[in-house]
């Protein structure tokens, strides 16, 4: 059975900080998130133009890094 999958979308200031980021835990900022995020899953991150970018992490994995956010 294949592993469920999340797509988390990440929007950035033009000074590269993170201003949005999808499933983010309550009370973490967004910038904290993503630096979790980053750091756990390596090599599963794309950026995109336009200060946009994308996680695509099994859905297990969000819901450990959420537990221990």
């Amino acid at each position: 059975m294949e592993q469920e999958s999340l797509m988390i979308h990440v929007r950035f200031a033009p000074d590269g900080s993170v201003t949005e980021i999808g499933e983010r835990p309550p009370g973490l900022p967004a910038q904290a998130w993503f630096n979790l995020l980053s750091d756990k899953a390596m090599g599963r991150y794309q950026a995109y133009a336009g200060g946009r970018g994308l996680f695509r992490l099994p859905r297990e994995l969000v819901q450990e890094l959420k537990a221990a956010a």
